[in-house]
């Protein structure tokens, strides 16, 4: 198994360009099972959800090929991917693939929606909490669409389609947005969705649907409308960059100090995280396709937050600031509103010299001097980020284990962070 060597002290300094979304790309990928043509997805990262999720999609009849592997003068290694499926050769989402991935479970609604069914297992628990799937259900029932829950499996049906409707999310859920807003697509009428998830990704999908010839109004506000078609067809879209990446590497810089420019990102993505780096010290500016940080010459201030749904704080890097508020001058207080478990970073945090406390929903980090290198474990994806941000500044040497959780979500991290100046690498075996 993988694991990453880190010998903290660099500060960071030159270019990173940012990939496309992860949490873009997933549900664009599943929107192509919508439509007969070809969906074609540019700005596609090459991760190992994408990849997993691409022989999901082809479990259901769908086919794909990719361009673009070679490096772009610019440093990126950006793809276009070809998603066609013509038809839809099973209606079977099985355990074994739904549970080594949470996203795949949304094919339940373009499945629903085209083939008139879909059989789908439930994806279980996971790490970072339940992430229950009830919202999702819920949205397509209010559809009309008929479900049954036998043998750890949603059975959905429909006679004569799905129908359109009016129904409010009774919390904020990106997966039910997601979801609802593919299933809607394609039923008949009007559906009017409130308290709907405002991410960036949201809206990256609704432009697809868009695109392929649906009636989408209101998405990035939290109600959205949609006039249903009876047929979507093939389109061009490109994956908005991966705002989480950029907040990582953002932080990475805040931690280590140094001048790095954040390519092919915008600061629009992430408004909030950015103004509490900012309160941390760090100077972060706009420059022409990208944004530059940099922290120089001074310490790290401590700042609080609570993660809110966007534009609020985002739990995805929760875990990455934590790491950053480990080395601030004074004490900060992190509050986690959206998963119920996701502090499991804070004993390998610990390993590396951190002074942390919970309390509930809320954690007491109290800045220290110095951090020094121990082996630590990646408990999930965020949490593996933050553990390479401490180690770049640890005194000595640090390996991360488990970088699976860093494959999922992270496009060539090691390789990015090298070209600036961090002594990291992965080893193999």
């Amino acid at each position: 198994m993988d694991r990453i060597k880190i010998t903290g002290g660099n500060k960071l300094n030159g270019i990173i360009p940012i990939s496309g979304a992860k949490n873009a790309a997933l549900p664009l990928m599943i929107a192509s099972l919508l439509t007969n043509e070809t969906l074609t997805l540019e700005n596609m990262p090459h991760l190992a959800d994408v990849e997993l999720l691409t022989r999901i999609l082809g479990n259901h009849g769908a086919d794909y090929s990719v361009n673009g592997r070679r490096e772009h003068q610019n440093g990126s290694y950006e793809r276009t991917v070809h998603f066609t499926t013509k038809n839809i050769v099973d209606t079977t989402a099985p355990y074994e693939l739904v549970a080594k991935m949470r996203a795949s479970f949304w094919v339940i609604a373009p499945l629903l929606a085209r083939a008139g069914e879909a059989i789908v297992s439930l994806p279980g628990g996971c790490s970072i909490g339940t992430r229950p799937v009830d919202l999702m259900l819920d949205s397509l029932t209010a559809l009309g669409a008929n479900i049954e829950i036998e043998n750890g499996y949603a059975r959905a049906t429909t006679k004569g389609g799905l129908t359109g409707a009016e129904f409010t999310f009774p919390k904020v859920s990106v997966g039910a947005t997601h979801v609802a807003l593919m299933a809607a697509s394609l039923a008949k009428g009007d559906t009017i969705i409130h308290n709907a998830a405002c991410e960036p990704e949201v809206v990256n999908l609704a432009d697809c649907l868009n695109a392929m010839g649906a009636k989408i109004e209101g998405a990035g506000t939290p109600t959205i409308r949609i006039q249903g078609v009876t047929s979507l067809n093939g389109a061009r879209v490109r994956v908005i960059p991966d705002r989480i990446e950029t907040g990582t590497y953002a932080m990475a810089v805040a931690m280590t100090g140094g001048d790095v420019v954040l390519q092919n990102t915008r600061s629009d993505l992430l408004t909030s995280a950015l103004d509490v780096l900012r309160q941390t010290g760090a100077e972060i500016t706009d420059v022409e396709n990208g944004i530059r940080v940099v922290r120089n010459g001074h310490g790290i201030a401590p700042v609080d937050i609570t993660t809110d749904p966007f534009p609020g704080f985002p739990t995805d890097l929760q875990a990455q600031f934590m790491g950053l508020m480990t080395k601030a001058k004074g004490t900060s207080h992190i509050t986690e509103t959206i998963f119920e478990n996701r502090f499991m970073h804070v004993q390998e945090l610990a390993r590396l010299g951190a002074k942390i406390s919970l309390s509930g929903q809320t954690a007491t980090v109290e800045g220290v001097e110095r951090l020094k290198g121990a082996p630590v474990m990646a408990t999930d994806l965020r949490a593996s980020a933050t553990l390479v941000i401490a180690g770049l500044v640890a005194e000595g040497e640090t390996t991360v284990n488990r970088v699976y959780h860093l494959d999922r979500g992270f496009e060539r991290l090691e390789e990015k962070l090298s070209n600036c100046g961090a002594e990291i690498s992965r080893i193999s075996g």
